[in-house]
């Protein structure tokens, strides 16, 4: 009987060549299965790729709308990011991949799941760790790192060796995941971290913010307990929204992110990410937090957005310490509610007013102006007592130092005995 594999099939170069070397090496019938994130790609000709490439079936789930209000607006409401700039947008999407290729296989009733992932990536990390905790039971088989492989140039040799179709040009060979929430480049010259990205030839979503627009733009963004709502007073759903604001973030030369992290496995990569509606929702959900939160709910959530997005980067979103952190965050934007204004410039956001009826913000207590809920009398008494652990310190360093110099002055008095005199008889 006939292996039956579920491969998770982006119509990409890595995961093309899979059909045929799973072909060769096991026997076995492949189901390719095709997640949309919302990532640009004409469905119908990478469903007949698959087919020709050998795959029996082919098939494309939809679930941008899950993507978004399961996995991206948890991120958001944490303001989770990884190493101070990742937004997170490959991380969030391969846990639910995973689930996807896990239903997928369940309906299939197949005994085994395929991924293009890299043996050197993290998201091998991410497909392995997804299936595992909601498929124990099922093969994993990753062909990177198994298969005599080594690099996108052999890949492509080996399909022409086979007068198969390459799916793309060796010169444009940047390995790119997208999906509605960012973009995500490698290889060619960012694989040399003093080389400067060639962005014109890059970029998907963006433009260079040197060739941005002269003139700013303001967007206004509504928040409901920390789930963007709105877009200038527009209600919108989260993939809508998401769209529209890359729209016009990726215009202006919002959310371009060079960076150099350092992968699950142990070794630094080398990245440009566009995010632009994610960097403007990112900025404007911090500003709304900074009128809503007190200061100790805010400095502890700020220690939750770190772990969160260690958590959510390192492939572990299906466990008990990732749902616990995001239970705290739901219970700490129950205030976050608002309204928020940003200006975009030339690849910047800047803040342009906020406004919430849960603001913590009281213009009688923060004014110059002596109100009724502030005596600024009371500064003295507070400070203080504030200052007391302070005071102290600096009192017995005082003191110290007052013994130690009387010390040295009563040493400095007393006579040293005369050498001569010792043992000398009357």
């Amino acid at each position: 009987m006939k292996k039956k594999i579920v491969l998770a099939y982006s119509g990409g170069l890595d995961t093309t060549v899979i059909i045929p070397w799973l072909k060769e090496n096991y026997d076995c019938s492949i189901a390719a299965v095709c997640v949309d994130l919302g990532q640009e790609a004409d469905w119908k000709t990478v469903k007949q790729r698959a087919l020709d490439m050998g795959a029996v079936s082919c098939v494309v789930a939809d679930v941008k709308k899950e993507y978004v209000e399961q996995y991206v607006w948890p991120a958001l409401k944490a303001n989770a990011l990884y190493e101070d700039k990742y937004l997170l947008g490959t991380s969030t999407a391969r846990p639910l991949i995973a689930k996807v290729l896990v239903e997928a296989a369940r309906k299939e009733k197949a005994s085994a799941i395929a991924h293009g992932a890299t043996g050197k990536g993290n998201d091998q990390v991410r497909f392995d760790l997804g299936i595992m905790a909601l498929a124990p039971d099922i093969e994993i088989i990753a062909p990177w790192r198994i298969w005599d492989i080594k690099s996108r140039e052999e890949e492509i040799r080996y399909l022409e060796e086979r007068h198969l179709p390459v799916p793309m040009k060796k010169e444009e060979s940047y390995s790119r995941d997208d999906n509605l929430w960012h973009v995500s480049h490698e290889g060619l010259e960012l694989e040399d971290p003093a080389a400067e990205p060639v962005l014109d030839r890059m970029l998907k979503m963006s433009v260079p913010p040197e060739k941005a627009p002269d003139e700013a733009v303001h967007v206004e963004i509504g928040f409901e307990k920390g789930t963007p709502v709105s877009l200038d007073g527009v209600k919108m759903d989260g993939v809508s929204l998401i769209l529209a604001l890359n729209r016009i973030g990726g215009a202006h030369g919002v959310g371009i992110a060079d960076i150099v992290e350092n992968r699950v496995v142990g070794m630094k990569s080398r990245g440009v990410y566009e995010t632009p509606g994610g960097t403007i929702l990112y900025y404007a959900h911090q500003e709304l937090e900074h009128l809503c939160l007190d200061r100790q709910t805010y400095a502890f959530k700020q220690t939750v957005a770190q772990k969160l997005g260690e958590v959510i980067y390192g492939g572990l979103w299906f466990t008990p310490l990732r749902e616990a952190l995001s239970a705290f965050v739901d219970a700490a934007q129950e205030t976050v509610t608002g309204t928020v204004r940003v200006k975009l410039y030339k690849g910047s956001v800047s803040a342009a007013g906020a406004e919430s009826p849960y603001s913590l913000y009281n213009a009688s207590i923060a004014s110059f102006t002596t109100g009724e809920l502030y005596n600024h009398a009371d500064a003295r008494g507070f400070i203080r007592l504030y200052g007391l652990p302070i005071l102290v310190r600096a009192l017995m360093q005082k003191d110290a130092r007052g013994r130690i110099k009387r010390k040295g002055t009563q040493t400095a008095r007393t006579p040293k005995p005369d050498p001569k005199s010792r043992g000398a008889s009357g």
